[in-house]
């Protein structure tokens, strides 16, 4: 195969390598999983020296021009992953538990995958590409391929009958390199729901309070069930790492310089506190979060994405899955406040929401994150740190969101 994947990539949303020179972009490995599709493992060399692997699939001769990769002799590739077909067979191949060369596809037990049409790929993924077939299910091909567990397969077939999740149907994997892979998963699909982001901003999320304390439930009702059944441990607080994380995004924000010192007492002060620490979501905010007629359901268990797979399967406090969401709370309140709310009215928004969040995690759970005032206001301030780099980063005009996070909690 020698189709130009090193001119291709880089107009490709899920492709992570922008500001690299691709060196080479070869095939590592080709699996036939019909006449014209090909699965492809796609080793990624940098002229800096690092690597990534990709999975694309290709299908030959037949595709809309957007999607086409180029020429391979007499033949035309395209990603096959806009393709009505080619995605039909994936789920097909799911459906019937199929092995083929390296490549293993796994319906979980007693799932019923539903049609294989009509056939709808989602635009807004950043590293992955998902399909919705017959709004009764949806595959998410991972992109970006790394060995070992993945965390999002894993905790979803672990929370199997947790009524707060969309259930597992199945997933495909490969074994190269002497490595496992995990290639994608099949879900049930979320019909007819509106993301939490969107609902509470919204204008009608003025109201949002008795959806917060929902919420609070499902998140809890989610910790509760990882925690018995993939266990428990008692850790000491990670005041150090927190501090060599707050240490190198102050490096890159100087506006956090200031703040270094009072921020960094507030984790020294904690370092002797025992933490009980689980699996738990990871990367949990407003976005996560799918509200339906049912309720909320939790979504996208792979943890935060910019970590190594390890870190994303590490153990953790549930605390950080609550500030997470309360620092969701509070751009959801920013965003209002662009929307035309007043300042000290959408303030108040967000310390209501967070306030219900918390109640119904208690009703949930029988467990205040409250209680602890101390560690979830690390927590937070963690997390706020974090936002700080990338809002400096990425987005400079919201950095002050997050300082302003900051200075908010130290106040206390």
């Amino acid at each position: 195969m020698n189709l130009p994947f090193e001119r291709w990539l880089p107009s490709q949303r899920w492709y992570s390598g922008r500001g690299r020179e691709i060196a080479t972009a070869r095939p590592a490995t080709v699996v036939a999983l019909d006449r014209d599709l090909d699965l492809v493992v796609l080793q990624v060399d940098y002229t800096d020296g690092a690597a990534e692997t990709y999975q694309v699939l290709v299908r030959w001769d037949s595709g809309a021009e957007p999607a086409r990769i180029g020429s391979d002799g007499g033949r035309t590739g395209y990603d096959a992953m806009v393709d009505p077909q080619a995605a039909g067979r994936l789920l097909a191949l799911v459906a019937a538990s199929e092995q083929i060369d390296a490549v293993r596809f796994c319906r979980e037990p007693g799932a019923d995958l539903g049609p294989g049409t009509p056939v709808r790929v989602m635009s807004a993924e950043q590293s992955n590409t998902s399909v919705v077939f017959g709004e009764q299910s949806i595959l998410k091909v991972f992109r970006r391929l790394i060995p070992g567990i993945n965390p999002d397969i894993e905790l979803t077939r672990a929370l199997a009958g947790n009524p707060y999740i969309t259930p597992l149907l199945g997933s495909y994997e490969i074994d190269w390199d002497s490595e496992q892979y995990m290639l994608g998963m099949v879900s049930t699909f979320a019909r007819d729901s509106t993301d939490g982001w969107q609902l509470a901003t919204a204008p009608a999320g003025d109201d949002f309070g008795a959806e917060s304390h929902r919420l609070g439930q499902a998140v809890a009702s989610v910790h509760r069930d990882l925690a018995e059944r993939l266990g428990t441990r008692v850790k000491p607080f990670p005041a150090q790492t927190m501090i060599d994380r707050l240490r190198a995004v102050a490096v890159q924000v100087p506006d956090l310089r200031d703040r270094l010192t009072e921020i960094e007492q507030r984790y020294r002060a904690l370092a002797d506190e025992p933490s009980t620490e689980q699996r738990i979501h990871g990367d949990l905010h407003l976005g996560q979060v799918l509200h339906t007629a049912a309720g909320w359901l939790v979504i996208d268990f792979e943890g935060e994405p910019g970590q190594p797979l390890q870190e994303r399967r590490r153990p953790d406090s549930p605390l950080r899955d609550v500030a997470g969401m309360l620092r969701s709370y509070d751009y959801a309140a920013h965003q209002r406040q662009t929307s035309g709310q007043d300042r000290d009215a959408a303030r108040g928004w967000a310390e209501r929401n967070s306030a219900a969040f918390c109640d119904g995690y208690i009703a949930g759970s029988a467990i205040d994150p409250r209680q602890a005032s101390a560690v979830l206001r690390a927590y937070e301030l963690d997390k706020a740190v974090y936002e700080a780099g990338y809002e400096a980063r990425y987005r400079p005009s919201w950095l002050p969101i997050p300082l302003s996070a900051i200075d908010r909690l130290l106040a206390v």
